[in-house]
């Protein structure tokens, strides 16, 4: 028996976004599946692969500025062990859009051949950009086009619809909303999830997200938590970071909820360095 509450978001906006996604996936040739760095297997989204299988696909790890660098390695030659397509990037690194165009370019090699064989142009390829919430598809799309054309923001669930946007004389992409999947198996998954922000903070039991970063990173990254609010140990941690970033009520007493807030968003920003929360065996 799990000692964390299950966790679970699916609204009915999701729902919808995955019927659509079936439809519009005849019009695709390419399926970018946009993972959070920090969580290359849980922020993998089963139902979506079940149905995208028959696309090619390439896989981006996505706010790699915020993960551990070795960690990240690890994943990006796994997927290649795999004769899978990953890259990995950072969407505040001019140099991203280069990347990205190159590696579609490479994955659309095949078809542009053939089209040429037979007399014809190259094709205007269409791209799929999916994930999970809060991945970073709007920020990555932006500093793909070079300009603002979808909304963005450090919460879940801001894109709301799915809409084409051409980024450069032969590719258009298709933007769609973040979307989970409809049960988590695994409370890890789920805690994954909330601690890096795909879930909405107000339905969680911020204190056991927080626990479970704090226990995670006591046993993984115990030189960030020693540095940044000389943590040792669990017992101390909130009391700790009260006391590192004024938190602390009259007569000494702990505000607690200011203190997950404190430690999400240093997490998240990274005020703790980089960090995986998934990890492969070296």
């Amino acid at each position: 028996m799990s000692k964390y509450q299950h966790i679970q978001w699916y609204p009915g906006h999701m729902f919808k976004t995955m019927k659509e996604l079936k439809v519009s996936l005849s019009l695709v040739d390419v399926v970018v599946v946009l993972l959070d760095a920090r969580i290359p297997k849980s922020s993998m989204n089963p139902k979506l692969l079940d149905l995208i299988s028959n696309k090619p696909i390439l896989y981006i790890l996505n706010k790699s500025d915020l993960a551990d660098q070795h960690q990240t390695q690890l994943f990006i030659q796994s997927f290649k062990n795999q004769g899978l397509h990953a890259i990995h990037i950072s969407s505040l690194d001019a140099r991203m859009p280069a990347k990205v165009t190159k590696a579609l370019d490479k994955m659309m090699e095949p078809l542009q051949e053939k089209r040429n064989q037979k007399g014809l142009k190259d094709k205007i390829y269409k791209v799929l950009i999916s994930g999970i919430p809060n991945v970073g598809k709007s920020t990555f799309i932006n500093a793909l086009t070079k300009k603002k054309v979808t909304k963005t923001g450090n919460t879940p669930g801001v894109t709301k619809q799915l809409q084409w946007i051409r980024i450069h004389p032969k590719i258009e992409l298709l933007d769609s909303p973040g979307v989970l999947w409809p049960k988590f198996e695994d409370d890890i998954v789920a805690l994954n999830l909330a601690l890096t922000g795909a879930i909405k903070d107000k339905i969680l039991p911020l204190d056991e997200v927080v626990f479970y970063g704090l226990e995670y990173l006591i046993k993984t990254y115990p030189e960030t938590l020693k540095e940044r609010y000389d943590i040792t140990s669990i017992d101390d941690a909130l009391f700790q970071i009260a006391t590192k970033r004024g938190a602390l009520l009259k007569g000494g007493h702990i505000d607690e909820d200011r203190v997950y807030h404190l430690f999400l968003t240093d997490l998240r920003s990274n005020k703790l360095g980089g960090l995986t929360f998934d990890t492969l065996d070296v």
